[in-house]
């Protein structure tokens, strides 16, 4: 079962669970390239796990690694106990589920989630009975013989998903499974995957790029960079606590302030900034040294914006209103400060504007602020 896309058993965090796949020490080489550099990863059974990262981090590479359709250059591959090493794709417990969706043009909707079943030899009623329950476990029973010509964006993910969920594979891989349809079908789409996932108790491994996809639909993120992992966590713990400057920066948007540690207690750390003669407190301790060049980042739904100065002098900054986006249910501020570094505010527009007037206006001088708990503290 899951909640906000984080999963409510946390097999990882229990040192006596099994992991489902386990992987240990994987490296693949293209000739002198190497795609996947030395990695180690567990995964649990009913996991919905994403693998992030830009193109040419290695999460397509690693997870062609777990179909078999790759092999591993050194290092071991297992599933549900086995070592999958030298088992070809065709034996292995998993399917595959493609980016372009690869349905068969001149086959109806039955007969392309048929498909599979037929080349394993299951009996008319079998097939019949399991294509018959996986259409209506994707909403397509009316759309059984439709060619796929006739279907739409989403109607064709979900044919791909029920050809791949109805052999039962006990793993699911994913390439940019909702690459292919536009914005509004694709938040739809997160929300019915999830649903199936969390009915059938299949473990799926996702790859994306996508880090609202991936923040939306998983339990847990790898994010990976020049093919290794900079950080395994919850959608939560990758977001809130990210472990490097890349991380938070690949996360989301995010505000990055350079500076020096001042003070550095159990309950709190001030940080005096570099560029900007400003003071930073955060009221929880950190592994540094006074004198730790660090980072201080906030995220731009943290910090409070306002005409008038507040009332506490640390994290506070004060800078003048460069641009403006409205996007309807938030207005996105784009703040100059006196350095001429850009801060990001994104405020919230929980009453319609009077007028058409902002909180601010453009080259308004405006005060940001913001908790003292709302930080991050970044070292590296």
């Amino acid at each position: 079962m899951t909640v906000s896309g984080e999963i409510l058993d946390q097999h990882w965090l229990d040192s006596r669970a099994r992991p489902f796949i386990h992987i240990r020490g994987v490296t693949k080489q293209f000739g002198g390239f190497t795609a996947v550099n030395n990695v180690d990863l567990d995964i649990y059974q009913g996991e919905l796990f994403c693998l992030l990262g830009g193109s040419g981090c290695g999460k397509t590479t690693l997870l062609r690694m777990l179909a078999g359709f790759e092999t591993p250059t050194s290092g071991v591959i297992s599933i549900d106990g086995v070592d999958m090493n030298d088992v070809p794709p065709y034996e292995r417990p998993v399917n595959m589920m493609f980016q372009s969706y690869a349905l068969f043009p001149h086959m109806n909707v039955e007969n392309n989630v048929a498909y599979g079943l037929k080349r394993d030899g299951l009996s008319k009623e079998e097939i019949r009975l399991r294509v018959g329950e996986m259409l209506a476990m994707v909403e397509l029973s009316d759309f059984s013989k439709r060619k796929p010509h006739q279907l739409s964006g989403g109607q064709k993910q979900r044919v791909a998903l029920a050809r791949s969920l109805v052999k039962r594979p006990k793993v699911l891989l994913l390439d940019e499974p909702l690459g292919a349809l536009d914005k509004r079908l694709r938040e739809q789409t997160q929300f019915e995957l999830m649903n199936i996932q969390d009915r059938l108790g299949v473990t799926f491994v996702v790859v994306t790029h996508d880090q609202e996809e991936a923040m939306t639909l998983s339990t847990r993120i790898a994010v990976m960079d020049a093919g290794q992992f900079v950080q395994v966590g919850t959608p939560t713990e990758i977001y809130e606590y990210p472990a490097t400057r890349r991380v938070a920066d690949f996360i989301g948007s995010i505000n990055m302030f350079e500076g020096r540690v001042t003070e550095n207690d159990a309950d709190h750390v001030v940080v005096d900034s570099t560029d900007n003669a400003l003071r930073f407190f955060m009221d929880h301790g950190a592994s540094v040294s006074d004198g730790s060049r660090v980072w201080v980042a906030v995220r731009p739904e943290k910090i409070r914006l306002s005409r008038t100065p507040p009332p506490n002098e640390a994290n506070q900054i004060e800078g003048v209103v460069q641009d403006i986006g409205y996007l309807g249910n938030v207005s996105i501020y784009r703040v100059r400060l006196e350095s001429g570094m850009i801060v990001e505010v994104t405020v919230p527009n929980q009453t319609r504007p009077r007028d058409g007037k902002h909180a601010a206006g453009w080259e308004d001088r405006v005060f940001l602020d913001w908790e003292a708990s709302s930080a991050i503290l970044l070292t590296r």
